[in-house]
């Protein structure tokens, strides 16, 4: 399977890192044909321009800029993102190449007429969050909402293929972790990447 693994934080010596090594690591140890895309490393540029902003909901979107990442979204059959939650969300970098990449024409298609959105990621059968949270899962889940994960399960999933497999592993209360538990967590991560 051609999977497309999206990382984004500023730090190579962080967990996260460490997490989306584990992940490209195993898919290509099991054969997978694996995108590994760091977004801070490869200097995405995640503000929208003028232009793109522009032509957004036209037919004519220009996506010139971003090119690349489009072509490799709608080439990949995997999506795994493995990111930090920062303020309950994603980081700013990761909220801009979804802004920028998962556009009209690639991630959904536009009917001016009807006001109308169709899923466009139809290649997409599986959608995977490996992601952390600096607080507990009550504070996360209970008290905020959880909002970050609405937005990926209920916001892009539902543009990937209807019969999409997914999975969101999550390791709350960073704050508070230990080596033992982030130990446990990405060998957790590793055995469900490992049965892709």
């Amino acid at each position: 399977m051609r999977i497309q693994v999206v990382h984004c934080h500023p730090l190579t010596s962080s967990y996260d890192h460490a997490l989306y090594q584990a992940i490209v690591e195993t898919l290509r140890r099991n054969g997978h044909d694996v995108v590994a895309t760091d977004l801070y490393r490869e200097g995405f540029q995640p503000a929208m321009t003028e232009r793109e902003r522009q032509t957004y909901m036209q037919e004519d979107y220009d996506r010139s800029a971003v090119a690349g990442y489009c072509e490799t979204l709608k080439s990949v059959e995997g999506l795994i993102l493995c990111f930090p939650h920062w303020w309950f969300s994603m980081p700013a970098m990761l909220k801009g190449w979804v802004d920028r990449v998962w556009a009209p024409g690639i991630a959904f298609d536009y009917d001016p007429k009807d006001r109308h959105l169709t899923p466009a990621l139809h290649n997409i059968k599986l959608f995977g969050v490996v992601t952390c949270y600096g607080s507990p899962w009550w504070i996360v889940t209970l008290f905020a909402g959880n909002a970050g994960k609405k937005v990926l399960m209920r916001g892009m999933k539902p543009l990937c293929a209807r019969d999409v497999s997914t999975f969101y592993m999550a390791h709350y209360d960073m704050d508070h972790s230990t080596d033992a538990s982030r130990h446990a967590f990405l060998e957790r991560v590793r055995r469900r990447v490992a049965h892709i």
